[in-house]
């Protein structure tokens, strides 16, 4: 950044001045709270961390300094709940991400899930597997559950990155068939009722267990 385009120091007192006074909102915000949907908490909440990130990147424009905040980002917060009081029907939805660390592996395991069934090995064609990943995956993610490669996944030469679970209340369940084209179109974070995350990035978290798993979010 040009020095013309630095923050004044003024600039940065009046952000500093705007974290105390959200502070104090919050405070007040949390003391009078109605129960654990109060909006006004939500919002002073909101307020904070907007200003705590505003005076981060101000700090650190005019004085190359940082603060010790760590602000939530959009996808770590949940907007107020805005679904039924009493939900006939939830969906479940998951994301985990994996990097193929030792393919060499994969590749194994899904060559021996080929070969144990030689029917279905012969509809798809002499090489199921041979040197491919993607056919590699689709032998492994075709014979197990989720779940089961989620816990076996270091066997199939897999290495977990950040997951996430979301359970949205609904009125009721959709028709069958209804958001197969496009599953995750209609995921509305107004639905959600909690939500849990597993990250690296919880690993320095003491209050954390040894898997690294966030606290769920219930919305709010």
């Amino acid at each position: 950044m040009s020095d013309a385009a630095q923050p004044t120091a003024a600039e940065v007192r009046a952000a500093a001045d705007a974290v105390k006074a959200a502070i104090d909102h919050h405070l007040a915000a949390v003391e009078r709270r109605s129960g654990d949907d109060d909006p006004a908490v939500y919002d002073a909440f909101n307020a904070l961390a907007a200003a705590a990130e505003a005076y981060d990147e101000l700090l650190y424009d005019r004085h190359d300094e940082v603060t010790p905040f760590e602000i939530p980002g959009e996808q770590d917060a949940l907007p107020p709940y805005n679904g039924p009081d009493e939900p006939h029907a939830l969906s479940v939805l998951i994301r985990r991400d994996y990097a193929v660390v030792e393919p060499q592996r994969l590749l194994a395991q899904a060559q021996r899930l080929a070969d144990a069934d030689p029917d279905e090995r012969e509809d798809a064609g002499a090489a199921v597997v041979g040197t491919s990943v993607h056919a590699a995956l689709g032998v492994l993610f075709g014979e197990y559950e989720a779940d089961e490669i989620a816990s076996r996944h270091t066997e199939f030469g897999l290495e977990e990155g950040d997951s996430t679970l979301w359970v949205a209340a609904a009125d009721e369940l959709p028709e069958p068939g209804e958001w197969l084209a496009a599953p995750f179109d209609d995921a509305d974070p107004q639905l959600v009722v909690c939500r849990f995350d597993v990250s690296a990035v919880f690993d320095d978290d003491d209050e954390l267990d040894d898997d690294a798993e966030g606290p769920g979010h219930p919305a709010g």
